[in-house]
């Protein structure tokens, strides 16, 4: 096939939540069909979607009949497993690739990748066992945070180490006992505590014809590991904004990635960036993006994906987005009645403490 996809064309996306159902709609303006693969019934991406396919990842005659319906595809979430991708890929271009998803589903070689890139990130060491985790902490010092390489997010698969001793009962806390003896790759990671000023992310765009394009470094607020606000612009010194642009790009470049990535990083009291963890696909503090720049980061990858030219990330306003957590649901009627509220609900039928239920995004003139 050729590697552009006309407007009519079939986007497959991979995982069914907020992202892909944002990423659904932002297709459909644009000309093009979707098809969601997600196990889930009643998923919210497939709300927004032209076709539906509720089965599991592992099924290959199910991958195989939606790899015969779409014209590319793309994920939503980076965690599908590589067999599937694998699948799918033999018959249509997925962009990102395997070999960027893959990256960003494990934060051992996340951190490798950026440490090969000439990016700092804390202090870190891999740990595939107790025995590991008691020496690393005595190397890097504390606090720290043990994370497992793979499925975290939100908080999930995290401890705070605070003392010594404290590094059995982490280490239990995130499921090492039930480790399999032989594993090749680490089953987590321990960092050492920073201490930051605040927390940005970047989002940058890479299209087909290697054209790379940044939306601007945005500031983020976490309530309990979970995205609470994002502020656009993000407040931060000309110096690290160039900086943390920079990251991305690299980044970006260097894995010869097509679409979209973020890359979220802390910055310290002395003006230093340093990497936290990246994801190749869209990303909750781009949700700003829909109301306050020339081309959403939605619109931006489904012109990746499509091999389409990269539109323009300018910002024209200000803007504050504000996640509506499933405890916040008591906050809907106050949005819905405020005309300066841009309010998005994602479709989900239960609210759960923690749980995405939707975000509010208010603009302001452009500073």
């Amino acid at each position: 096939m050729s590697d552009r996809i006309e407007p009519g064309g079939t986007i497959g996306i991979f995982g069914g939540g907020q992202l892909g159902r944002m990423l659904a709609e932002a297709a459909r303006d644009m000309g093009y069909r979707t098809h969601v693969y997600c196990p889930e019934d009643n998923c919210p991406a497939s709300q927004a979607a032209d076709r539906h396919t509720a089965a599991p990842y592992d099924d290959p005659a199910a991958l195989g009949a939606f790899a015969g319906t779409i014209d590319g595809a793309t994920c939503e979430f980076e965690n599908v497993p590589a067999a599937a991708l694998e699948t799918v890929g033999a018959a249509v271009p997925i962009r990102p690739d395997a070999e960027a998803l893959s990256i960003g589903q494990d934060r051992a070689r996340e951190k490798e990748f950026f440490e090969r890139l000439g990016a700092e990130t804390a202090p870190w060491r891999p740990v595939h066992r107790i025995e590991d985790l008691k020496r690393a902490v005595g190397e890097i010092g504390l606090p720290s945070i043990l994370k497992t390489s793979r499925l975290g997010y939100d908080g999930k698969g995290q401890a705070r180490i605070d003392s010594s001793g404290g590094a059995a009962a982490a280490w239990e806390a995130i499921g090492g006992r039930r480790l399999p003896e032989g594993a090749m790759r680490p089953f987590a990671i321990v960092e050492r505590f920073v201490e930051f000023t605040c927390e940005i992310s970047v989002i940058a765009a890479r299209g087909l014809d290697g054209d790379i394009r940044c939306f601007e470094p945005v500031r983020n607020v976490h309530r309990n590991h979970i995205l609470y606000t994002t502020t656009a612009p993000a407040g931060v010194p000309e110096a690290v904004a160039h900086a943390a642009t920079g990251i991305a790009a690299r980044a970006a470049d260097a894995l010869d990635l097509v679409g979209l990535l973020a890359v979220e990083m802390f910055v310290t009291g002395d003006g230093r960036v340093l990497v936290n963890e990246m994801a190749p696909r869209p990303h909750n503090s781009g949700h700003w993006t829909i109301d306050a720049c020339e081309t959403s980061q939605y619109r931006q990858l489904v012109r990746a994906v499509c091999g389409l030219p990269l539109g323009d990330p300018a910002r024209r306003h200000d803007a504050v987005m504000t996640n509506i957590l499933g405890e916040d649901m008591h906050l809907v009627p106050g949005y819905e009645a405020d005309p300066e509220a841009r309010l998005y609900m994602y479709g989900k039928a239960e609210a759960r403490p923690g749980r995405k239920m939707g975000h509010v995004t208010r603009l302001t003139a452009k500073t």
